[in-house]
């Protein structure tokens, strides 16, 4: 029989795996000024090159999301890993704009696969919850960061930058798959009862049940803010930086663009531990606050400011992020979690992309820097709105209401329920047990004390 990794280090290795997945999804932002001026495309372009990526991504998690169930977790690892190789590959050998959208729509699609699976894996190894909610808070946006820095350097440092930054990857990538075999198989490998059933599991889907819809929509207008936010960074970031903020430097830009992503990585870390209503406070209120403060830097070409403002910005999307997507799992039946994370995924994902695609047409009429100042405003009215769904919802009775302890109450406690989820949406829950389901009867004080604080 073949030996396998031990669950302890297994667990750990999807964790690497979450990280290089995102690190992979973040290293070409940084080139995207170099491929634009050898290619000689437009702003929309750039965001289109983006974007194609996270639509590719929602497709396959639309489909093939939750196959892991069926077929086994370690066949899905294996194989998109292989296509995630594929898109470096023709990354490496791009020549224009075609091979590019074809690279990023390869990616998409290995990214959309791995996003369930390593999330199941996630679930099924964790040795405890709280560990296991402070990896996979952390990884997504510490892969982002890492990403961005990394090619950073390597573009501005080393010979030939469109090539040794995905020869980097894709050895990663071959070191990674080569151990998918030792992993412990953890899937329930519920099988197909018919071809028919095997059609339905991978047909297009996205629903809400109805008892989870009023968690759901008031978290919206924050799932769009935040991952919105994201893929202004990743897609009009650093040209941004580089043309409003004259940060010539592509590994400075790097850095500017990790500043975001690594407060996220830090601030998800550190408020795992968090009470429900902290996490809502200090996220809603450091998003928007951060947003404004690069606003107003953007207004005043201060790379300084920016790069104040996108750290605060960060801890506010880890933070927020950690909360709403661990009240996804908490109120969703074991039954029912892939499903809502579908949606969920799906919201956000979305959000990642089109706002971008948006910024990209704009900037070709209003210029770079209305458009960063006007996006800045659209976050902050979604923000407002969240924090306004989420008290409305509470003061119709749609929201259950907790006085409990700190860490036991709804959006994103992780006390008695132990719903763990990463801070980019990819969900770390445990089995519900009767602690679990007293946190779900005892409701959702954080909205009161929400309520509160947004006053």
């Amino acid at each position: 029989m073949q030996r396998q990794i031990p669950r302890s280090v297994a667990f750990w290795l999807v964790g690497l795996t979450s990280t290089v997945v995102l690190l992979a999804s973040a290293a070409p932002s940084p080139l995207y000024p170099v491929y634009q001026q050898l290619f000689g495309f437009s702003a929309f372009t750039l965001t289109i090159v983006f974007a194609v990526y996270v639509l590719a991504l929602v497709g396959t998690l639309l489909t093939v999301g939750s196959i892991s169930d069926h077929i086994g977790r370690r066949p899905v690892l294996a194989g998109a890993i292989v296509l995630l190789i594929v898109s470096m590959v023709v990354f490496l050998t791009a020549d224009g704009v075609a091979m590019l959208i074809a690279a990023r729509v390869l990616q998409g699609l290995a990214t959309g696969a791995l996003v369930g699976t390593v999330s199941a894996a996630l679930v099924d190894l964790a040795p405890t919850p709280h560990l296991g909610s402070m990896v996979s808070t952390a990884t997504p946006p510490l892969g982002l960061a890492t990403g961005v820095v990394l090619a950073g350097v390597l573009v501005e440092y080393a010979p030939l930058p469109r090539v040794i930054v995905y020869v980097v990857l894709i050895v990663a990538l071959a070191v990674l798959l080569t151990t998918i075999a030792f992993l412990p198989e953890t899937s329930p490998l519920l099988g197909f009862e018919s071809s028919s059933h095997a059609l339905g599991t991978i047909s297009p889907s996205i629903a809400v049940p109805a008892d989870v819809r009023p968690v759901f929509f008031s978290a919206v207008p924050a799932m769009l803010a935040t991952w919105s936010l994201g893929g202004l960074y990743l897609s009009l970031g650093s040209s941004i930086t580089a043309q409003i903020l004259g940060v010539a430097n592509h590994a400075t830009g790097g850095a500017i663009l990790c500043a975001f992503f690594g407060s996220a990585a830090l601030a998800s870390t550190v408020a795992s531990r968090a009470s429900t209503t902290m996490k809502l406070v200090v996220g809603y209120s450091a998003l928007a606050g951060g947003v404004l403060i690069s606003m107003s830097a953007v207004l005043a070409e201060s790379a300084p400011v920016y790069v104040i403002g996108s750290i605060l910005a960060g801890i506010g999307f880890g933070t927020t992020l950690l909360g709403i997507m661990s009240e996804m799992a908490r109120v969703s039946a074991p039954s029912q979690r892939a499903q809502v994370f579908a949606a969920v995924f799906a919201v956000c994902y979305t959000a990642f992309s089109v706002p971008a695609v948006i910024a990209g047409v704009v900037t070709g009429h209003v210029g770079l820097r209305a458009t960063a100042v006007g996006y800045a405003i659209f976050i902050v009215s979604l923000i407002a709105a969240a924090a306004i769904a989420a008290v409305v919802l509470r003061d119709r009775g749609e929201l259950p209401t907790d006085d409990g302890p700190s860490g036991a109450g709804a959006l994103g406690g992780l006390g008695r329920d132990d719903a763990l989820v990463d801070g980019l949406g990819h969900p770390l829950a445990r089995e519900a047990t009767d602690a679990g389901q007293d946190a779900r009867d005892d409701g959702a004080a954080a909205l009161a004390a929400f309520e509160s604080g947004a006053r």
